[in-house]
């Protein structure tokens, strides 16, 4: 859900970043994970299922996932 709202631009520069910068996101996508998947408002079941008991800790784990999945997703069009 989350790589589908994404733009192919937004993609690509997902998948160009190291991993120490996806913290840079935080408040950007980070944002909109934790409001629209509502990690705020007690969706536990994806609170539980990323391991963290915070929604901030929970969205950077998406955000992770996120990162490793368009990373996967770009190289296969290369």
């Amino acid at each position: 859900m989350v790589i589908a709202t994404l733009s192919d631009e937004d993609r690509a520069a997902i998948a160009a970043m190291a991993e120490s910068e996806l913290i840079g996101l935080h408040f950007g996508l980070g944002a909109w994970i934790r409001n629209n998947l509502e990690l705020w408002k007690g969706n536990w079941a994806l609170l539980q299922s990323t391991g963290k008991t915070h929604a901030d800790d929970a969205s950077m784990v998406i955000v992770e996932a996120v990162w490793r999945r368009v990373q996967e997703m770009v190289a296969k069009v290369h």
